[in-house]
């Protein structure tokens, strides 16, 4: 019966290993804090895929370092598809960024599948008197470099919208670095640090809730989330345009049949009517790519980023 199984597994293609994957619990690190846009869109997913392949998936935050150290933690791990990664595109932007990196982002990962795109969305506290990003800018060039400006770490894809919007806007403010989302929101909150370029699913539910003023997006179209809200481009300031990207990688080396598995349950999870509900809720664009094409996506924002980055003038440290 076994040697039948096998015959007519290879048959359709299918090899047994991935046929039969997982047949334990999954580790998956999320590489940010607990509330960031890649905890919140990695949880999501996670969950249908937990409920497809009636296997535990335990999620474990490792945050720190742009992401790094919890890339760090899969490139370690054995390449059979039990410890993966969801990070943020900050994944290919931290080679830019850090001189050097505890791994070579080519080598030591397995490109699977993107999950998610949205936009980033300048808040500041409601009391704040700026009312439109112009009154912000306006602000800023009155007092170069008095106003402070968080992002969620050095490389995290919130660092990279705050660099385009200094070179695209021509503006000086002093950069403020944080653990993550939810750290810089209450610094926000608390009068220490007067805007951030906040991952609209991280921050929908305080603009919501009236805590926070959503000033532009960094998306070349508006979000429907937010419809009110203008672009950047709009809002005055041209070529400053980002996307925050999250998806799933996985230690380098790993079987190619199990890789197209993730990948392809990956996308019937996106493409499940409650899960595509809850994430374009929270603002967020569905992909859908093989791993091929995502592949290349990897490898042409790793470039276009170390462009911007040589722009800003920011030098790998």
């Amino acid at each position: 019966m076994k040697r039948w199984l096998l015959l007519l597994l290879a048959a359709i293609g299918l090899p047994a290993a991935a046929q039969s994957y997982p047949t334990k619990p999954v580790q998956v690190v999320l590489a940010f804090t607990p509330g960031s846009a890649v905890d919140i869109v990695g949880r999501i997913v996670t969950a249908k895929l937990s409920e497809m392949w009636g296997q535990p998936v335990v999620n474990d935050n490792k945050s720190g370092a742009g992401g790094s150290i919890g890339s760090a933690a899969v490139a370690r791990a054995a390449p059979d598809g039990y410890t993966l990664l969801v990070t943020s595109n900050a994944h290919t932007v931290n080679p830019a960024i850090f001189a050097q990196l505890p791994y070579d982002t080519l080598k030591d990962f397995t490109d699977i599948v993107p999950l998610t795109e949205q936009p980033n969305v300048m808040v500041v506290n409601v009391d704040a008197p700026y009312k439109t990003l112009g009154d912000l800018l306006a602000a800023i060039k009155a007092k170069p470099g008095a106003m402070n400006i968080g992002h969620a770490g050095i490389g995290s894809g919130t660092h990279l919208s705050t660099e385009k919007w200094i070179v695209a806007a021509g503006i000086k403010v002093t950069e403020v670095p944080f653990k993550g989302t939810p750290e810089v929101v209450a610094a926000i909150l608390s009068h220490n640090v007067d805007g951030y370029w906040c991952p609209i699913s991280a921050c929908l539910s305080q603009t919501k809730g009236g805590r926070l003023r959503p000033l532009a997006v960094t998306t070349a179209k508006r979000n429907p989330a937010l419809a009110d809200v203008p672009t950047m481009a709009e809002a005055g300031v041209k070529n400053g345009e980002s996307a925050l990207w999250v998806a799933i990688w996985g230690p380098g080396g790993m079987p190619h049949d199990i890789v197209q598995k993730i990948n392809a349950d990956a996308r019937k999870a996106l493409a499940d009517p409650g899960v595509k509900q809850k994430l374009q809720a929270l603002g967020n664009d569905t992909m859908d790519m093989s791993p091929q094409e995502f592949s290349k996506l990897v490898r042409s924002e790793m470039e276009d980023y170390a462009k911007v980055l040589k722009a800003a003038g920011i030098k790998p440290q």
